[in-house]
């Protein structure tokens, strides 16, 4: 099979890993997290940091042994079978659009503060986001990952500059008894909802499995990659987490924050990193669905037009093909007045039916001392399942519809193939 280019150094890794799982929540998961949990919302993240980072572990070993653009589908395949394998990565592969319209629809809310849209206008600025992906993606990921290593650290720093400040002085402005309006305390009921909710912030950690085939070197360099960007970006999210108990009225709480302390820049920096990044975010989902769509091509699963690539080694009938599906799902959620929570819970049970296939593919691949990682990474697969609860009905009818039409498949070209020896 033609290999794909080989350009990530681990630095970049680290910038593309820690961009996608920061992207569009980075700024807003957290309050909405406080409006569920209250005062446990920094619990929630503490309790997906810890169920999350053994996940990442497992993913980067299977990632580093099992390189293929694959990802997910190509280690549960080898596990249990094509069907198996086919069948997660199509979950993965239909799971993505509709994400990536939830995603769009929560990064245009960083514009809010800075300019008033109408509906039409922001459904055409979002068609418009698909099509500068297409841009950014059809030469590769070598400059995707610059850029959003460079984001990475601009988060980080405004993030630690904002702790800092809080830390060391009171704003004195007439917002200051907001800040100081206490949380309310939240109960377990919410913070299961808390942490259902926040799922969504990692989801990326299988999609990045996709691109291991293309760092220079794989073996030295994913696993440090993964476990740094993932660990930085629980550090993020707790961190903005306890900033926005600070404001939790505004409606965008870190905004507020920022303007009380340095002013009204707020609503430009915040909103500005907040857009940006959930832009190349819904960037390295694509590149990642891309792979796989390229790879099931390969093998016959998809037609056959979508394994051409160009004169850079990507895969651009895929791309291309997934961007105009992407466009079509935000265009019907926009006619149906679907909400970002209800995509986001439907796509969060895809991706944990995904993590969870994976983690027991694991276990067979693996050498033994991989098994208490893997343990503890089925028990939270197990705890995100419980916290999705009626959630989980899309991703299992999805995974339904997907197996029987597979299954169809088999059966259509074995009569095929038996018709032909007849004749």
């Amino acid at each position: 099979m033609t290999r794909l280019n080989q350009t990530i150094t681990r630095w970049q890794g680290m910038g593309l890993i820690a961009t996608t799982l920061l992207g569009t929540g980075v700024f807003i998961l957290p309050q909405l997290t406080i409006a569920a949990a209250g005062d446990n919302a920094i619990w929630a993240w503490v309790i997906l940091l810890l169920g999350i980072l053994p996940l990442t572990w497992v993913f980067a070993e299977l990632g580093r042994r099992f390189t293929h653009a694959a990802g997910p589908a190509y280690f549960v395949d080898r596990a249990f079978g094509p069907l198996a394998g086919r069948v997660i990565g199509l979950l993965f592969l239909f799971s993505v659009p509709p994400g990536a319209a939830a995603a769009l629809v929560m990064t245009f809310k960083f514009l809010e503060p800075v300019i008033t849209l109408s509906a039409e206008q922001q459904l055409c600025g979002e068609l418009l986001v698909f099509l500068l992906l297409f841009f950014i993606n059809r030469r590769g990921l070598q400059l995707s990952g610059r850029i959003q290593m460079g984001l990475t650290l601009t988060i980080l720093f405004v993030v630690t500059l904002m702790l800092v400040m809080t830390l060391i002085q009171t704003p004195v402005t007439d917002a200051v008894p907001v800040m100081h309006r206490p949380v309310v305390a939240g109960d377990y009921s919410g913070l299961m909802q808390a942490i259902g909710l926040g799922i969504w912030s990692f989801l990326g950690i299988e999609a990045v499995t996709h691109l291991a085939s293309e760092f220079k070197d794989v073996k030295k360099d994913y696993i440090p990659a993964t476990l740094i960007g993932v660990s930085l970006v629980g550090l993020i999210y707790i961190g903005c987490t306890w900033l926005s108990m600070l404001a939790p009225e505004h409606p965008l709480a870190m905004v507020g924050l920022f303007e009380m302390q340095f002013g009204s820049s707020g609503r430009w920096i915040i909103g500005g990193l907040g857009f940006i990044s959930g832009v190349v975010m819904i960037n390295i989902f694509f590149a990642s669905l891309s792979r796989l769509a390229w790879s099931f091509s390969n093998d016959g699963i998809l037609p056959h037009q979508l394994r051409a690539l160009n004169q850079h080694k990507i895969p651009t009938i895929a791309l291309i093909t997934f961007l105009l599906i992407s466009a079509l799902v935000l265009l019907l959620s926009y006619l149906a007045g679907m909400s970002f929570t209800l995509m986001a819970h439907w796509v969060n049970g895809s991706f944990v039916v995904v993590y969870s296939a994976s983690m027991l593919a694991a276990w067979k691949l693996l050498e033994h001392r991989c098994r208490p990682a893997i343990a503890v990474s089925l028990i939270a697969c197990g705890v995100f399942i419980y916290c999705l609860g009626s959630a989980m009905f899309y991703a299992l009818l999805l995974g339904l519809l997907i197996t029987l039409i597979l299954l169809g498949q088999q059966i259509w070209r074995r009569n095929s193939a038996h018709w032909g020896t007849d004749l």
